[in-house]
Order: structure tokens, then C-alpha cells, then sequence
């Protein structure tokens, strides 16, 4: 049996591989409670990123994403833009809700309430503050967090 099979999803998986982080975050899609190891949280960011530079691939490859430049110099837009931006918002609306729900549970790994996401809100610095918070290690304090 392996670790992925015996750690239930009910509990964060600490050291959790690439694998075992991408099967995690669909099947707990909409969960906003219990806790995300650091490990669940950031592999999921490598996969999400490394699927929009794929889309950006397929619309370059598509025709490009910029076309000529107009007369006053401007770039203008090519038509693997349109591609590019389908594909982008499909998955954009795909994964907008686990995505949250992921990110919420990370924050109640570091014992902090989920809410805070929010302070991304605050201009110039919010992102950073929740950046930071996204890279603490866990805090046992957050299994008041667990159902």
C-alpha cells in the first residue's frame, strides 16, 4: 500500500508528490475545510503554470499571439490570441473554484483562517503578505481546522 493510499483526504499530505497533489485537488474540488500541506499547494502551482505555457505554445504555434505591428507602431493581435485566450479562460474557469479551495485550506495549514486570501485585496503589498503566508511551514495549531 502506498503513503498516498493511506493518508486520507481529510488530512493534509505532507511531502505529498506531483502525482498524488494533481489527484488531490480534483477530487476535494469544492472543500474549503481541513488543511493543504505545502507540498499540495505548490505542485499545484508548477502544474497550473506549466499548463498555461503550454496554451501560450499551442497559440503561438496557432498562428501567433502577435501579429505586425499597425502604422503607429502598436502591436496588434494574432490569430492565436483567440486561441490562446479560450483555452486560457477554460481552464481558468475549471480550476477558479478547487484553485480557492486549495489556497484556503493552505492558509488553515499555517493557522490562519481562510479569509485571509483576501488580503491579496490590499494594493501593492496584499499579494506579497499572502505569498508569505502561502510559504510558512505548517503549524499543528491549524488541525483546529479539520472537520
Amino acid at each position: 500500500m502506498s503513503n498516498a493510499e493511506t493518508v486520507p483526504l481529510s488530512a493534509p499530505y505532507y511531502g505529498a508528490p506531483l502525482g498524488a497533489a494533481f489527484t488531490r485537488f480534483w477530487r476535494k474540488y469544492a472543500t474549503f475545510s481541513g488543511r493543504a500541506s505545502r507540498a499540495e499547494y505548490w505542485w499545484w502551482v508548477l502544474i497550473g503554470v506549466i499548463v498555461v505555457v503550454i496554451f501560450f505554445v499551442i497559440g503561438t504555434l496557432a498562428g501567433g499571439i502577435y501579429g505586425p505591428p499597425t502604422a503607429s507602431g502598436s502591436l496588434s493581435l494574432g490569430p492565436g490570441y483567440g486561441i490562446y485566450i479560450a483555452l486560457s479562460s477554460i481552464w481558468g474557469l475549471a480550476t477558479l473554484v478547487p484553485g480557492l479551495a486549495l489556497a484556503w485550506r493552505r492558509l488553515h495549514d499555517t493557522n490562519r483562517s481562510g479569509g485571509f486570501y483576501f488580503i491579496a485585496l490590499i494594493p501593492f503589498v496584499g499579494a506579497i503578505i499572502l505569498l508569505v503566508f502561502l510559504l510558512l511551514p505548517a503549524d499543528p495549531a491549524g488541525a483546529r481546522f479539520d472537520k
